[in-house]
């Protein structure tokens, strides 16, 4: 049996582009996190240096990553997310 192939919704190519972003961010939180938590982190108790009373390492991972991560999410959806409609148009209903 031969099967047709449907093209698919725009909105679903733009779910999976916009999906593939996040996990892209993700990723991106993960290395930061990791970088810094097991780079710095990982010396002696005794030569850590410390930021407002923080260890440098956790600084950095946490508090830096974390206001790192809210910038790159608002940029990402400002500029790269798209306005989707939730309703289906007359020609694409399959």
């Amino acid at each position: 049996m031969k099967k047709t192939v449907h093209p698919l919704d725009k909105r679903f190519k733009i779910a999976h582009r916009e999906a593939l972003i996040g996990v892209i961010l993700v990723l991106i939180n993960f290395i930061w996190w990791y970088g810094f938590g097991y780079g710095l982190g990982s010396g002696k108790v005794e030569n850590y240096t410390y930021i407002f009373g923080l260890p440098a390492w956790f600084f950095y991972s946490c508090v830096v990553g974390f206001i790192v991560m809210v910038i790159l999410v608002i940029l990402t959806v400002t500029f790269l997310f798209k306005e989707v409609p939730f309703e289906e148009e007359e020609g694409d209903i399959k």
